[in-house]
């Protein structure tokens, strides 16, 4: 199962929105054959583990009722972008399938496991489950707290500013912590942002990072209708424009969607209306070590702190000259 779990890792970047999963085919004299959930749409690691055996049979086994397969998460049991791996798991013979963690989507709960059972398949659920779940833990976050993760990622200056009051440009953090930013944004399904950012800033707010990834797609919460459409926000991507004003029906909309995890990355007004709601989940800070003065924008009014908005600080670590600190909901 540990390799199973290793071999899904692979392929975080990718699988997003859907679980990472990973599966082996074993018999009694060692591992057969190996697959993963590479790529969202595509073929999930059930199915690849069994392909690559089909290639071996008659010559690393005789038979697939011989072999034991190894999941890490329940086999899907339900038609969408691809055919119900449990039923795959049956047709093709497999006697004994052991697997990480039931899958929380309604949509499968139990019922692959069920539909196994009823094909005679023995069945042994739970193992590692903690590590399949960490290893999914938007996946899981969503479908058992029926609200997509939500995290807020803020630049701020030494003295807690976030931008000139003339709003002329300015870098708050060095260009260590800005590169830091893009793995992060890579291992959300979405980014979200409001429409004076758009405006302002004209920022890309993808991912460029130097490895393959399923680009988050891009959620704009604004009334505004006068988007320059070439810019470059809007520039080859997928973008969702939201013109509710309750950030709690924002975020039940983002539910809606396929998005199990959303980065904020806005101004302070729109930032402190997600804050004030209690809905997000994570707060990640990256600090400069200079101040920007009097002339800068404050991320937070005067006596509030990040803690006393019902966060705790989880961890702190340097980047060059700045520090990343990653918040929590208590």
């Amino acid at each position: 199962m540990l390799r199973a779990i290793s071999l899904a890792e692979a392929f975080k970047y990718t699988a997003k929105p859907n679980p990472v999963v990973g599966a082996l085919l074993v018999s009694e004299t060692g591992i057969i054959s190996e697959g993963s959930h590479e790529r969202f749409g595509e073929n999930h690691a059930e199915i690849n583990a069994i392909n690559n055996a089909r290639k071996l049979l008659g010559k690393s086994f005789n038979s697939f009722e011989d072999l034991t397969l190894v999941c890490t998460l329940e086999p899907c049991s339900h038609f969408g972008k691809t055919g119900p791996c449990a039923e795959a798991i049956a047709q093709i013979g497999i006697k004994k399938v052991i697997i990480g963690a039931l899958d929380p989507n309604p949509l499968v709960a139990g019922k692959g496991i069920d539909l196994l059972i009823k094909n005679d398949v023995k069945v042994e659920v739970g193992l590692c489950q903690e590590l399949v779940k960490e290893q999914n833990k938007f996946f899981f976050f969503k479908h058992e707290k029926m609200k997509p993760y939500i995290a807020v990622k803020i630049a701020s200056s030494l003295d807690g500013k976030s931008h000139n009051k003339d709003g002329s440009s300015t870098w708050i953090t060095c260009p260590e912590s800005r590169d830091d930013v893009q793995n992060v944004r890579a291992l959300y399904d979405a980014i979200l942002t409001g429409g004076n950012t758009v405006i302002d800033d004209n920022p890309r707010m993808n991912a460029r990072v130097n490895f393959e990834v399923n680009q988050p797609k891009k959620i704009l919460l604004s009334k505004k209708n006068n988007f320059d459409m070439e810019s470059n926000f809007f520039k080859n991507a997928e973008v969702t424009i939201i013109k509710e004003t309750n950030i709690a029906k924002v975020i039940n909309s983002i539910y809606e969607l396929d998005h199990c995890s959303v980065l904020v990355e806005a101004g302070p007004r729109l930032v402190n209306a997600f804050l004030k709601t209690g809905l997000v989940d994570e707060l990640i800070e990256y600090k400069s070590s200079e101040p920007l003065g009097k002339n800068g924008i404050n991320w937070f009014s005067k006596n509030t702190t990040i803690e006393n908005l019902g966060f705790k600080l989880e961890s702190t670590c340097k980047i060059k000259s700045d520090v990343k600190n990653i918040y929590k909901k208590c």
